[in-house]
């Protein structure tokens, strides 16, 4: 019996995917629920298991290839070939001890054992089998200690950088043999001439890449966005001393309270909510001719992956406590690394912060997330001179930048907004009465 390998429903107005990468090989024997493929959608990747036990006998879909909702995959063959063990699809696997098992062993590589593969993503796994890496000496610095592609990549790394270590003692023995041919240096003399001419032709490599589905998708957007939002941008700046200070104060005893440290992120989306409150403009959207203003408060969250960049939503963020706010975005930033988001992770939202600051950016010009008509851009924190009555002190402050949808939102509201997050920081106390 043969069945087929489908594109699942991946989640709302979701209906194309990418073929990432196969799991499995042609011939490989697959059990009910063994990952097969993992398909690349505009937000997240999906992870396609075998629904029967049996052999993967063909892919129809290869890595790189656009592939839709109910598109066949693959197929699997029921009780058909014998695995590489030697035993038929869906059997239970014999006694280790049986020779033909042991000999045959190479052809395809054993599984990982079901607790290594909760603790190890599809991608990290794939990468450690290609790369010749025990993955018992990878730490995993995941949730719960899951590894990850990242892990795997680090651990490359730190094996790659430490032979040079080992080698430094070897030189001096090298040395005599390698003195003996120095007097060719004068050679390299006549040949300079021409070197400078010969060096750009040399160095002129290229490489072409596919990008990938959620890349292409983030490119489409941004222009999209461009092309369809009259999009404007203000900026104001803030002076960070108090918030330093309450959290300074407060650190360790919210940490011992909450299991969590007290970032900057939680101040900003409770001044953003404040700020929404009090102009609701931003936290709208346009349908057609009509102007949706919404009454609830779900804010994204930017985060910068490797893959590209993700929006996560905290949802009904106005509801949410300092504690909760920071653990929830503790909870998408690992799911991100791990590239476990899910589509009800990134569904949504009506209001975005960014934080360039993190990567070192001073200044820059945010874009909206569209159908959103708002977004607010944070930036580097960083200790200036200012003038506080009359005088020149220093103060670490931070540039804010508000991109809006000028269809809806006049310069007065926007600026106005911004100046309101600005007093809410500044003014840490009114947080509780606003947020």
């Amino acid at each position: 019996m043969t069945t087929k390998i489908r594109v699942p429903q991946m989640g709302e107005s979701v209906v194309e995917a990418t073929v990432g990468e196969w799991l499995k090989k042609e011939g490989d024997t697959v059990a009910v629920g063994d990952l097969l493929v993992v398909l690349e959608t505009d937000k997240v990747d999906v992870e396609v298991g075998a629904e029967t036990a049996g052999v993967l006998a063909k892919i129809e879909k290869q890595q790189g290839e656009d592939v839709a909702v109910g598109d066949t995959l693959g197929l699997i063959e029921a009780g058909g070939q014998p695995s590489a063990d030697g035993r038929q699809a869906g059997q239970a696997a014999p006694a280790r001890k049986e020779e033909p098992a042991a000999a045959t062993r190479p052809e395809a590589p054993p599984q990982p054992p079901a607790e290594e593969k909760e603790r190890v993503t599809p991608v990290a796994r794939r990468l450690a089998q290609e790369q010749g890496v025990d993955l018992a000496q990878v730490p995993g610095r995941g949730a719960g200690g899951r590894i990850t592609k990242q892990d795997v990549q680090e651990y490359l790394e730190q094996q790659t950088a430490e032979p040079p270590t080992e080698k430094a003692p070897e030189q001096p023995v090298v040395a005599p043999p390698v003195a003996e041919p120095a007097p060719a240096r004068p050679a390299p003399e006549p040949a300079t001439a021409p070197a400078p001419a010969a060096q750009p032709t040399a160095g002129r490599r290229e490489e072409r890449l596919r990008m990938s589905r959620r890349r292409r998708t983030i490119a489409r957007r941004l222009v999209e966005a461009q092309h369809n939002a009259a999009m404007l941008t203000t900026f104001n700046e803030v002076d960070m001393s108090a918030v330093m200070g309450l959290r300074k104060r407060r650190q360790e005893t919210f940490q011992q309270r909450h299991g969590i440290k007290l970032g900057f992120m939680s101040f900003f989306v409770k001044a953003s909510i404040g700020a929404l409150k009090a102009f609701p403009q931003l936290n709208a959207e346009i349908d057609g001719d009509d102007m949706i203003l919404k009454q609830y408060y779900d804010i994204g969250i930017a985060v910068g992956v490797e893959e590209g960049l993700v929006v996560p939503v905290l949802r009904d963020a106005d509801r949410m406590t300092f504690a909760g706010i920071e653990q929830a975005i503790k909870e998408f930033a690992d799911k991100a690394r791990e590239g476990t988001l899910s589509l009800e992770d990134l569904r949504g939202g009506t209001f975005t912060i960014t934080n360039g600051g993190v990567f070192g950016s001073l200044l820059s010009t945010p874009i909206l997330n569209p159908p959103q008509v708002g977004i607010l851009g944070l930036h580097k924190i960083e200790e200036r001179p200012v003038a506080l009555n009359g005088e020149v002190v220093i103060r670490p402050m931070m540039y804010l930048a508000l991109s809006y949808d000028h269809r809806i939102v006049d310069g007065r509201e926007a600026v106005q907004f911004l100046v309101r997050i600005k007093e809410l920081i500044e003014d840490p106390e009114q947080l509780l009465l606003e947020g």
